[in-house]
């Protein structure tokens, strides 16, 4: 059982803030992602801002931009993708959108892997992104993250009703007058944010388990969108304390644990529904 002193350690006072902030968003961003059948998405707005942020070190170690947080690049290829994405198909066809998801993706790997290759050095901030540890956020990540959260908590609170009828009856939705493209568009945009926001913590490896997984979870034992979204929370938070409490002793990384669990949960649903 760990001490009262191992709680007041500001590493994991830091992390639990972080798994708390991250399961708010898995409970909202993640929770429409899986409505709207778009994780994949997740995966894609990961290393489109996994391309940002090296393209940033990139011009840092060439002279320009010096001071500028990559993962400030990192938001904007990540909603960027987002945007092009809701532009470039109808909400109705989330068929096409995965198509469209695809493209975005291979492109993403491509200039990842290019911005990669271009860099002088072996850079600290383009290897966090990739890998992650929620152990070692900083004060300034865990503002970063709560400004990120609250926004998006906030934005999909004030927009609840309208993201609903476009994530269960688009068509329908548009026939009554509502801008479906433009609501699609802004929670694409939200997703986005919610999955850039995470790569510090989780890494853009494992940003889609954190942030897919725990709402996947709550849809197969949940009833109704507000029991997903509560769920969702629930389990995220679990996951993530549990990870955390299992990684010290062991030394391991926290978020591939957390990952683990929530994969092993995920499937323990799934055998109890059948």
């Amino acid at each position: 059982m760990p001490s009262i002193a191992f709680f007041l350690n500001p590493f994991i006072i830091r992390a639990l803030l972080a798994v708390i902030l991250i399961s708010v968003l898995a409970a909202t961003a993640g929770s429409f992602t899986i409505f709207r059948g778009l994780s994949f998405m997740v995966a894609g707005i990961a290393h489109a801002a996994l391309a940002g942020a090296a393209l940033a070190v990139v011009l840092e170690q060439y002279g320009y931009l010096r001071g500028l947080d990559p993962l400030f690049i990192a938001l904007i290829f990540g909603v960027l993708m987002a945007i092009i994405i809701g532009a470039s198909e109808r909400a109705e066809h989330i068929e096409r959108i995965e198509v469209s998801i695809g493209v975005a993706f291979a492109l993403s790997m491509s200039l990842a892997i290019l911005f990669i290759s271009l860099m002088r050095e072996y850079s600290v901030e383009a290897w966090a992104l990739i890998l992650g540890d929620i152990l070692l956020l900083t004060t300034k990540d865990i503002i970063i993250l709560s400004i990120i959260t609250i926004t998006v908590a906030f934005l999909f609170v004030l927009f609840m009703k309208e993201f609903i009828f476009i994530s269960f009856d688009p068509e329908g939705t548009r026939a009554i007058g509502v801008n479906v493209d433009l609501y699609h568009t802004i929670m694409l945009v939200l997703i986005a944010s919610s999955t850039v926001v995470l790569l510090k913590g989780v890494g853009a490896i494992l940003v889609y388990a954190v942030l897919v997984v725990p709402p996947a979870i709550a849809n197969k034992i949940a009833g109704d969108v507000y029991s997903v979204m509560k769920k969702s929370f629930i389990i995220s938070i679990f996951s993530g304390i549990l990870g955390i409490l299992l990684a010290i002793p062991i030394n391991v990384a926290p978020s591939a644990l957390i990952g683990i669990i929530l994969v092993i949960i995920y499937f323990i649903a799934s055998i109890r529904k059948k």
